[in-house]
């Protein structure tokens, strides 16, 4: 227990010093100097503050005044010394952060007890202290294991994705991946870009609601076709949406929206602009470069350059413009994951 007594008395220092030894298992720090006991207990946090009201300066109060100045000193216990009976002096020192008084001449005693009762709030603030930090590690850890547990459900939808549509396997990943790099290029929060990364790959999970005759046709939709493909916007919705968690939430969200287009020629409501959600915004640029630069069954991959150029084509009309100068921004980026998420290479790929 760190007990500090600031006193420019040197009989009454050695007094409270002595008193202070023979209260417990205690070694106070003393100083004569109130400057340099301000200035010692702005470097060194004290338990127990002891000051004298009457020193040269900085006097009582504005020692007070200074060291409740620091935010973590707020709590401390202090024990304000005083010869003076005034009421407007005990006023004074309580606005400027006194806990408790003890006037002179020291009575032994007293002394004793408001000292001891001091100590005892400092332990208990301690034990406060250190429980809620306990109980703060505890809920991070507990918050990580939710966070794990959300993701591991993200990673199995998909991958049930996945089994009704096998050529889009490195697909997820790669689009997630696009989607954080222009996140993260448009200035989105860390934690931001994080659920977009963890939200994109739920993206096309309403797939599972799409007949094989029609989801695994080896050839192009006819428009029959084409509009039951498309109802899979709003049963990826369906089946994500109204979660308690935020993850879940911005997947249902991503789901229901990747397929507007920023001119409202999109589906399934048609929103224009700046109606879509962002995230909506950020996953179609990602989807699409990925689905035009991958082989299909019903087509060739595309070359970067011609997939370049038609992104900047459509910009404002397909895509959010700004989300499209985003990806373009980044480039060599995607084309480091891309070389890194390859179909061949998926089973060492991780969200």
């Amino acid at each position: 227990m760190r007990i500090v007594i600031v006193d420019d008395n040197s009989v009454n220092l050695k007094l409270m010093e002595s008193l202070v030894r023979r209260a417990g298992d205690f070694t106070p720090q003393v100083f004569q100097d109130s400057a340099q006991g301000l200035a010692w207990v702005l470097d060194n946090t004290p338990d127990v503050l002891i000051v004298d009201y009457m020193m040269p300066p900085p006097d009582g109060l504005e020692f007070i005044r200074r060291f409740r100045a620091v935010p973590a000193y707020a709590d401390i216990p202090l024990l304000m010394i005083t010869a003076d009976h005034e009421k407007n002096t005990r006023y004074a020192a309580l606005e400027s952060g006194a806990n408790d008084f003890l006037t002179k001449p020291i009575d032994s005693a007293e002394f004793r007890a408001r000292l001891l009762n001091m100590v005892s709030l400092r332990r208990n603030q301690k034990a406060l202290q250190d429980r809620a930090a306990w109980l703060a590690e505890r809920v991070a850890e507990a918050t990580v294991e939710i966070l794990d547990r959300e993701r591991e459900m993200i990673t199995r939808l998909s991958r049930a994705a996945e089994f009704r549509d096998p050529e889009t396997g490195a697909h997820i990943q790669r689009m997630a991946y696009y989607s954080r790099l222009i996140a993260e290029q448009l200035g989105l929060s860390g934690e931001e870009q994080d659920l977009i990364l963890r939200a994109a790959p739920m993206h096309d999970v309403g797939k599972i609601a799409i007949p094989d005759q029609i989801l695994l046709k080896p050839g192009r939709l006819d428009d029959a076709e084409l509009v039951i493909m498309r109802t899979h916007a709003e049963k990826g919705y369906e089946i994500l949406r109204e979660s308690k968690s935020r993850l879940l939430d911005l997947a249902a969200l991503i789901a229901w929206t990747h397929h507007e287009k920023f001119d409202g020629s999109g589906y399934p409501r048609g929103l224009p602009g700046e109606a879509i959600p962002l995230e909506g915004r950020i996953v179609a640029v990602a989807d699409v470069f990925d689905a035009l630069t991958s082989e299909r069954p019903y087509k060739k991959a595309w070359e970067i350059p011609r997939t370049l150029e038609w992104l900047r084509q459509n910009a404002g009309g397909h895509f959010d413009p700004a989300c499209v100068q985003a990806f373009l921004a980044r480039l060599d980026d995607v084309l480091e994951i891309r070389r890194s998420y390859q179909d061949e290479v998926l089973s060492n790929a991780h969200l």
